[in-house]
């Protein structure tokens, strides 16, 4: 009898503080509840958002914070603490907070423009903000903050560009009118006309170049190229590319060469993938003494993606110094501006082919060293219409050849010997 009481009493005082743990539980688990977070921030102090804005500024793409009478944070969105306005529940940007009393006071709307100090950073860099503050009810501020920094930069990269067009377009055509000037004064020597007109036809091709590049330019910067897209032979792109500087080169005395791997397709626009292409063997052409050699050479390359397939143009010329490498790829950036305009290059032809590339899901990389050549490599995804592969003829003629890899940055080749004059 004593054992079963025992038992009862001890069963009592399990179930008693069974109970007593279930109540905390309960209480600390409400009590988290109403902890605040960064999404749904401080307990209200007497001011409660009107009916919806909740709701509202939930779905704003501007950073949304909400401050009461005290200038203490009841509401904001994550955005606003990722941008640092909110620190610790209170507003950290103090011009924000000038103008939020004074919407309090007045209960007017104001919007301002800042720069502020990038979080995490050392370098200086500032954020572009526009801050709106408006009256939220009787008590309450809202302050909307929209995030400038990449329009402004887009609109720097658009004022940079027409401020270079203009340039380019403008050296055209004051020489144009310039030289029209002169075979007008000059009526009476025909010698005289004939070397105007002559120079008057090489200002008018450079001209047609300069625009036919920028309506390239813009083609494939606002086309889905894959919208068109179909298996693309790559030894009838090099083929294309070499028809199209043929004449230049024979005009120099520049051997054209193509091997490497022969029957590979790449996906994608024909006439945006020719244009690319043909823009780096155009560019080792003028680029080039004469004289020299231009190889270009195609293989298939292994990736975790699918496989790519890689084209290299490679030629004899000056190289291109180690600070510029990076540059080559911008719009109108020159690396011997003097050379340029005597080649007639217009500085945008590896831009499109950067742009051509990077919308097929392909990249273009350099490699030069200067005094010895360059190498400009294309990678695009292959087309996998066809799958054998075929290894192609030489990549030099007149008896030297390489193998399947050809001259690429990443491999251990060769690179053209330095410019010489060939036999």
């Amino acid at each position: 009898m004593d054992v079963n009481a025992a038992v009862a009493a001890a069963a009592a005082i399990a179930g008693l503080c069974t109970g007593v743990i279930a109540v905390l539980a309960f209480r600390w688990s409400e009590r988290e509840q109403k902890r605040p977070t960064r999404t749904s921030l401080r307990p209200e102090r007497g001011a409660p958002l009107p009916a919806g804005v909740d709701t509202v500024l939930s779905v704003l793409s501007s950073s949304a914070v909400v401050l009461d009478e005290s200038d203490s944070v009841v509401k904001a969105s994550s955005a606003a603490y990722a941008l640092g306005l909110v620190r610790g529940g209170r507003l950290a940007v103090e011009p924000m907070l000038n103008m939020a009393r004074d919407t309090r006071r007045d209960g007017e709307i104001r919007q301002v423009e800042l720069d502020l100090p990038r979080r995490g950073t050392g370098r200086g860099e500032a954020l572009a903000v526009s801050a709106r503050v408006a009256p939220l009810g009787s008590r309450l501020v809202l302050l909307l903050v929209e995030d400038l920094t990449e329009a402004r930069r887009i609109e720097a990269v658009r004022r940079d560009f027409v401020a270079n067009v203009s340039h380019e377009l403008k050296t055209p055509v004051g020489a144009l009118s310039l030289l029209s000037e002169a075979v007008m004064d000059a009526s009476d020597d025909p010698e005289a006309v004939e070397r105007f007109a002559g120079r008057m036809q090489i200002e008018a091709t450079r001209l047609t170049n300069l625009v036919q590049e920028l309506i390239d330019l813009s083609r494939v910067q606002n086309d889905d190229p894959l919208e068109d897209a179909e298996p693309v032979r790559v030894d009838e792109l090099v083929a294309e590319a070499v028809d199209r500087c043929r004449q230049q080169a024979a005009h120099k005395q520049i051997t054209m060469a193509s091997g490497g791997a022969s029957g590979l397709f790449v996906w994608g626009n024909r006439g945006q993938l020719a244009a690319a292409l043909g823009n780096l063997v155009e560019n080792a052409v003028n680029y080039s003494p004469v004289r020299t050699r231009v190889g270009i050479a195609a293989r298939r390359m292994a990736a975790p993606g699918g496989d790519l397939i890689e084209i290299a143009v490679t030629d004899q010329g000056f190289g291109i110094p180690e600070k510029d490498r990076e540059r080559v790829f911008e719009r109108f950036y020159r690396v011997d501006p003097a050379r340029s305009r005597a080649t007639g290059g217009t500085g945008l032809g590896l831009a499109i082919v950067k742009h051509v590339a990077a919308s097929h899901g392909g990249e273009v990389t350099v490699w030069s060293s200067e005094g010895q050549g360059s190498t400009f490599t294309l990678r695009l995804p292959e087309s996998g219409v066809v799958r054998g592969r075929t290894t192609g003829g030489p990549l030099i003629s007149d008896g030297e050849s390489v193998d399947d890899d050809g001259p690429y940055e990443n491999d251990t080749f060769e690179p053209f010997p330095a410019p010489e004059a060939l036999p």
